[in-house]
């Protein structure tokens, strides 16, 4: 006698499951489709990301969770975001895989590549229709081992089957973990390790941590064309939200509205945006970080939207542009819209293979702080200000830096060392942004009075190669008389 699949626990909003349910459930469903998928695009790309970890760690096996659901609220969660690593050495994208755990084994031939996940379960298993986390009732068909084999070309197995074989620690040389990406995972690690007599040292989980950042510094040819994508999709956003433009001054709390336009445009083209989009109209621009986005957009005013597109793959475009609402810049605006623009050329011209990272923001600030000494709000000369042990004063108005590097993080590598970050040396491949501003807040007395409340930041993602830098972002205009040409354009 074979036993039954009992009911499971059930939560204070939930109805029982009776017992003539549970056996009419699994009954008269079409089987699966036994086509197995494509490989995902992605997944092709990510195999010499593996070997290089791989040959970083030599004889070590590498744990690479992609992390679980995050709560919202009570028993809702944000929507699914793997860990950027997990996505980058897998190939896996929207909304894939919570709870999954990429494993680099070490062998005698080199590595093999595990992918631990949680597979659909048959129809006859309670958690077809009554768990709300993985249950296909509730969040949809999900792969089968064979399914993901397929579109990773990874080796799959149960989640379930994790413990057991990292207990299996046989010959190799050590265990790294990204620590800080699946609390269960990191201390499944750490317990297999106590109980072979040994302690873990957290340093090799932090280097491990430092190079899977530092190996998305150079992007390959699947990265850059997938970066382009994501500038094009975002330029056309972009146009949308200017043509949206009335009915943001007509609305009231017309910030909402830009960034609901931008929103939708980015959940049709590709993942979401790619980080909290700004859409900051007058003095607002001056909050470097204004994603409370509940203003007026009033004609007259310029607003700054800092905002990219995020693609199902997770690479994003970080694009700002300061746009007069009415279509046309004011003498002031232009007079300030003008400056940055010189400052974002001389920091584009710094941004050659060769220089340093720090080289782009030095030659853009240089323009920053000479544009504010000839203004007469510059209380003392540049070479001053740009001394960082005497000066900085030109820091009031521009606090930020003027780069970052940019992929399936809007803010890129951040764990990367700073010798090779910030100090370190420019190289084909990185795509960074090029992103000075001038702010001058409505209450700085510092300013002449018709300037106060101006804000212009002008934001592009560009390529470093061997010659001049690619500017992925260039269908949307830099140029004043552009801008404006191009508004007229979209505007009713």
């Amino acid at each position: 006698m074979t036993s039954k699949k009992q009911p499971p626990k059930l939560d204070n909003r939930q109805q029982p499951f009776s017992e003539a349910f549970v056996e009419f459930i699994p009954q008269n469903w079409a089987p699966y489709d036994t086509t197995l998928p494509e490989r995902l695009p992605a997944a092709e790309a990510a195999v010499a990301r593996r070997d290089a970890v791989a040959a970083a760690f030599p004889g070590e096996r590498i744990v690479i969770p992609a992390g679980p659901l995050r709560t919202r609220s009570n028993d809702t969660d944000y929507r699914y975001r793997a860990h950027t690593a997990f996505a980058h050495l897998t190939g896996l994208g929207t909304d894939r895989e919570p709870d999954a755990v990429l494993v680099i084994e070490p062998t005698g031939e080199g590595h093999e590549d595990v992918l631990y996940f949680r597979p659909r379960a048959p129809r006859t298993d309670p958690e077809f229709y009554a768990d709300a986390r993985y249950g296909e009732m509730w969040v949809g068909q999900r792969e089968s081992l064979e399914e993901m084999e397929a579109l990773t070309g990874l080796g799959c197995r149960h989640l379930g089957e994790l413990p057991v074989d990292l207990a299996d620690t046989g010959s190799i040389a050590g265990v790294r973990v990204l620590r800080d990406v699946d609390a269960p995972v990191t201390a499944l690690v750490d317990e297999v390790a106590r109980a072979a007599g040994s302690e873990r040292d957290p340093q090799a989980d932090a280097e491990l941590a430092t190079m899977v950042s530092e190996l998305r510094l150079t992007k390959d040819d699947f990265e850059i064309a997938e970066l382009q994508a994501a500038c094009d999709a975002t330029a056309e956003a972009f146009e949308a939200v200017v043509r949206e433009f009335p009915q943001a001054v007509a609305k009231g709390r017309g910030e909402r509205w830009v960034e609901g336009v931008f929103g939708l445009h980015a959940r049709h083209a590709g993942n979401a945006v790619g980080y909290d989009s700004i859409a900051a109209a007058g003095d607002h621009a001056n909050t470097l970080h204004w994603i409370r986005n509940d203003g007026d957009v009033r004609p007259g005013d310029m607003i700054l939207i800092d905002a990219g597109i995020e693609l199902d793959s997770l690479y994003t475009a970080d694009i700002t542009r300061t746009l007069p609402v009415t279509g046309t810049y004011s003498p002031e605006q232009r007079k300030v819209y003008e400056a940055v623009l010189d400052a974002q050329r001389a920091g584009m011209a710094a941004a050659r293979a060769g220089a340093t990272f720090s080289d782009v923001h030095d030659a853009a600030i240089r323009v920053v702080a000479t544009y504010l000494h000839e203004w007469g709000i510059l209380p003392v000369d540049v070479e001053q200000s740009l001394d960082p042990t005497r000066g900085g004063h030109h820091r009031r108005w521009m606090v930020h830096g003027t780069s970052h590097h940019l992929g399936m993080d809007v803010h890129d590598c951040a764990q990367a060392r700073n010798e090779q970050y910030r100090h370190g040396t420019l190289r084909p491949g990185m795509v960074i942004t090029v992103e000075p501003g001038i702010y001058f807040k409505s209450t700085d007395l510092m300013v002449p009075p018709e300037l106060r409340g101006i804000g212009v930041r002008i934001e592009d993602d560009i390529l470093i190669t061997d010659d001049e830098p690619r500017i992925l972002s260039d269908k949307l205009p830099r140029e004043p008389d552009a801008v404006e040409e191009w508004m007229a354009r979209l505007l009713p």
